[in-house]
């Protein structure tokens, strides 16, 4: 997947997804947009916790809050300053209860990838920055998967 992830204000948060699909998640005001063809659907984060659990990370993550982050997550860090993850384990039962954990990998101060492993389904991944250039012609599952963690 490649696209990106705005912070435009302290209460929004838009995911972008350029390929292979043309896809936008906002999250705001206690609410998701998702705009796909044309088309937006409006719903209560109510209905997906995964994605309030998201905004609060993310929100958190980037204006250096680890005390928010922990209220929100379970957090281990782990490797060098060269390749590096931080595992998130959700602490809400509603979200823990789709969501089985977020890992970030990275390298020095790029946040290559973003994996989101769900408690039912396959784990859905988000190459970032460096990885996603990386990827432009991959298709391949192994070797996206050898780009989000940096090797």
């Amino acid at each position: 997947m490649e696209g990106q992830y705005r912070r435009p204000n302290e209460d929004t948060l838009v995911r972008a997804v350029r390929a292979p699909y043309v896809e936008t998640t906002t999250i705001r005001g206690g609410e998701a947009t998702i705009e796909r063809g044309g088309k937006a659907r409006r719903f209560s984060l109510s209905r997906a916790p995964e994605l309030q659990g998201l905004q609060a990370g993310f929100g958190a993550m980037l204006s250096g809050d680890r005390a928010k982050l922990e209220r929100f997550y379970t957090l281990d860090a782990e490797g060098t300053r060269q390749a590096w993850t931080l595992q998130l384990v959700p602490r809400d039962k509603t979200l823990a209860a789709k969501v089985r954990d977020i890992v970030l990998r990275g390298r020095g101060a790029e946040l290559r990838c973003i994996e989101t492993r769900p408690v039912k389904g396959d784990l859905q991944r988000t190459l970032l920055a460096g990885a996603a250039r990386g990827a432009r012609d991959v298709a391949d599952a192994a070797t996206l998967a050898t780009l989000c963690r940096g090797e």
